[in-house]
């Protein structure tokens, strides 16, 4: 229930924030699942950038991938969820005003999104942005999702910086 035209841009940033950045990633991850044989790749910038198929059974930077299927399965069904949620509530909260932070926390709820939408299809995170140095150093492989992610979360960071503090209980 929108109370005041304030109100309505906080729902209009999300709508569009969220739902073209999740077309974006699932589109991005379509192409790559449907068009590459996993491990495949194809150079965008020799030596720096390539699209790869990677499936990442795992959470950021393949941490417990190869956890027990039996403990890994469920709890990268059930964190997404509570995140979700709790991302949801917090956007619930969000006062009307702080649009940049309603930009924010859309990002990263795309991305949570599209990434529990592979993991519920798939079993496994579809991540592709390989970046690399002379195939000596990498970052581990990304998606859109995860960038979206990355990016609210820096966003969120940036205005937690600038944000007044509150005065302190005590004084001395």
């Amino acid at each position: 229930m929108v109370k005041k035209k304030e109100d309505l841009w906080k729902w209009i940033i999300l709508g569009v924030v969220f739902v073209d950045t999740l077309i974006l990633d699932q589109l991005t991850k379509w192409a790559i699942h449907s068009r590459f044989k996993v491990g495949e790749s194809v150079d965008l910038i020799q030596s720096f950038l390539a699209f790869t198929d990677v499936r990442n059974r795992g959470a950021a930077f393949g941490i417990l991938q190869t956890a027990d299927p039996r403990f890994r399965e469920p709890f990268f069904l059930i964190i997404p969820v509570l995140a979700i949620g709790i991302i949801g509530y917090l956007y619930y909260r969000l006062e009307p005003e702080k649009k940049v932070s309603a930009v924010a926390l859309s990002l990263i709820l795309s991305g949570a999104v599209g990434n529990l939408v592979d993991r519920v299809r798939f079993g496994y995170v579809i991540d592709f942005v390989d970046a690399h140095w002379n195939d000596v150093y990498h970052w581990p492989a990304f998606n859109v999702a995860d960038s979206c992610i990355v990016i609210g979360v820096g966003i969120l960071l940036v205005l937690s910086y600038f944000e007044p503090k509150p005065a302190p209980l005590l004084r001395r």
